[in-house]
């Protein structure tokens, strides 16, 4: 995917392509979301991918959105060209974001990243609902949620399984009792999660046990990871719909424990290897004559 070109972004504005595709840094006290304290997710004005929990922003008297801490693999260090401090910038698109500053003792976490507020968006508590799926390898997954209008950010990662922080090579080994899954954000009043739990169950074959194609093994195992009870209702209503049509579905439908996310070579993985696809949606929902 190419610069601006995310299909649930609107295009950049002059100002904010000077700011993210060329270092620009907009003037302090101006921006819209120095001052902001809303609940909520900061993402890549650019790409759409998550930044920041508000959580994490505080108040650092600079005149630039202040955070402490960014969502895990968001952001990406850099040296700055200038030779003297850190540049930050968005570790999904590459666009430039601002500075990080340690050792100036404004929080516990002795660390303010000083990001451009043209640089962000902004999606409030409300706005906001997670769902976690595992369909086989992980990268054709998240590739086809990504281009889904109303999801705002995938992440790829492992859930389901006993061992904490673990690697692609565990769970490769089939020993942590992971499946490769991922983590969707989207926006409610744009799509709603009976949506993707339909495009779910078309995208990947349900019916096959410990395995998806030629990937075999439990990481690759077919689940629906459900955050709430409607979730829950959801996906078990869709599995016995499915049933009904003739379809021996193997998916799992269990409640969600800690999502890991991936090593940042997975995340977006089919947009930067086109060639690797891995899945393709099949109408499973129209009774099989």
């Amino acid at each position: 995917m190419t610069h601006n070109d995310h299909p649930n972004m609107p295009p950049l504005s002059d100002e904010e392509k000077r700011i993210m595709l060329h270092r620009g840094t907009e003037p302090p006290f101006g921006g819209k979301y120095w001052n902001k304290h809303d609940a909520g997710i900061y993402l890549c004005r650019q790409c759409g991918a998550p930044l920041y929990a508000s959580a994490s922003k505080f108040d650092s008297g600079c005149g630039w959105p202040s955070f402490d801490d960014e969502l895990p693999h968001a952001v990406e260090r850099r040296d700055d060209p200038d030779g003297r401090r850190t540049e930050i910038v968005c570790a999904s698109c590459k666009g430039h974001l601002g500075h990080v500053f340690e050792g100036e003792g404004f929080t516990p976490k002795d660390t303010r990243h000083c990001v451009n507020s043209a640089s962000l968006a902004f999606r409030a508590a409300q706005q906001i609902e997670r769902a976690i799926f595992a369909g086989g390898c992980f990268w054709g997954v998240d590739y086809m949620f990504r281009s889904t209008a109303g999801v705002l950010a995938v992440r790829s990662g492992y859930t389901g399984g006993t061992t904490r922080h673990p690697t692609y090579k565990q769970v490769c080994a089939g020993n942590t009792g992971h499946a490769e899954a991922v983590e969707v954000i989207f926006d409610p009043t744009v799509v709603s999660y009976e949506h993707l739990a339909r495009l779910f169950f078309e995208m990947h074959d349900p019916t096959q046990r410990g395995r998806q194609g030629p990937d075999v093994g439990s990481q690759y195992r077919s689940a629906v990871f459900y955050l709430n009870d409607e979730q829950q209702r959801i996906a078990q209503r869709l599995v016995d719909q499915l049933r009904q049509n003739g379809y021996d579905v193997a998916t799992e439908v269990t409640q969600a424990d800690e999502f890991w996310p991936a090593e940042e070579y997975h995340q977006n993985y089919i947009a930067r290897h086109p060639e690797r696809s891995c899945h393709a949606r099949v109408n499973r929902f129209e009774r099989r004559a």
